[in-house]
């Protein structure tokens, strides 16, 4: 089940996706994917949903919103791939490293992207979302881990590196301004996608700078869903950026960040694609 927040005229509807530009609204069963609904059961409500029964509609031209309302938290693990840990310099983790992202960044697929104010640094980063379903504090099992999650979406962990780096090397820093995680465009449940074996690309005007395959985590999906619940309490609708692979404009010498009128693509394959614009903040 692929689910989408459809928008047209400044209105989004939630609504599960059944083909190229065609969908089946649903928000009058579930207003919104959020940690209220999927508290309530928004999930088991929408896969015994009898489809034959509705209406399917064009969607051509609408907007994608973010397909999560609102998560209580954004969770992001650094440096989980391999080539992406040597690109950087770093020692590969032995365990997960963790840090935490403004909610408030939480974007459609396809909005601008903002530069904030005099930055030269500002990066891109194609990840794997996991969005959890359900409350998960304690894991042990796999099984658990497993049970806990909605679905997986695409991630874009836009960075401002100096920020990140040089203010201190707090990572939060440089990853909470706005519009920094354009997020979608759909929720995939789990039992249409495959996190072990997926593509991942990133491209700035045309250009491949990220391709890779989460074949290349150091920590795979259910290990980090298991090891994050052991040190804090997971809720629903709680997103966790998996980290992203060798490619990133840092990683260039010299650095190719992001500038003004840049176009940046980023997809996974199963979870479709984002097309953002780059844009400077005015303020």
């Amino acid at each position: 089940m692929k689910l989408a927040r459809v928008g047209f005229n400044n209105h989004d509807r939630l609504a599960i996706i059944v083909g190229r530009d065609r969908a089946i609204y649903v928000d009058d069963l579930v207003p919104n994917i959020s940690r209220a609904t999927l508290e309530a059961g928004a999930m088991h409500t929408l896969s015994n949903l009898d489809l034959t029964t509705r209406e399917i509609v064009s969607i051509e031209g609408a907007r994608m919103g973010s397909p999560i309302e609102r998560p209580t938290k954004i969770v992001c693990v650094g440096l989980n791939y391999l080539a992406h840990a040597i690109e950087s310099g770093a020692d590969v983790p032995k365990e997960p490293i963790l840090f935490m992202k403004s909610a408030d960044t939480l974007q459609g697929p396809d909005d601008p992207i903002l530069i904030p104010p005099n930055s030269t640094a500002t990066d891109y980063e194609v990840e794997l979302a996991i969005v959890i379903g359900q409350k998960a504090t304690y894991l042990q099992t796999d099984e658990d881990a497993l049970s806990a999650i909605a679905g997986y979406a695409i991630s874009q962990d836009v960075s401002e590196r100096y920020w990140q780096i040089e203010r201190g090397g707090q990572w939060t820093k440089g990853k909470s301004f706005p519009t920094f995680n354009p997020l979608g465009p759909y929720l995939v449940t789990p039992d249409e996608f495959n996190p072990d074996n997926a593509s991942l690309t990133c491209t700035i005007n045309g250009e491949v700078r990220q391709n890779s395959n989460t074949a290349d985590m150091i920590f795979g999906v259910i290990e980090l869903v298991r090891y994050i619940s052991n040190v804090m309490q997971l809720s629903p609708g709680d997103v966790i950026n998996t980290g992203t692979p060798q490619g990133v404009g840092i990683g260039f010498k010299p650095p190719k960040y992001l500038a003004p009128g840049d176009l940046v693509e980023t997809g996974i394959d199963g979870l479709g694609s984002q097309t953002a614009r780059v844009q400077e903040t005015h303020v």
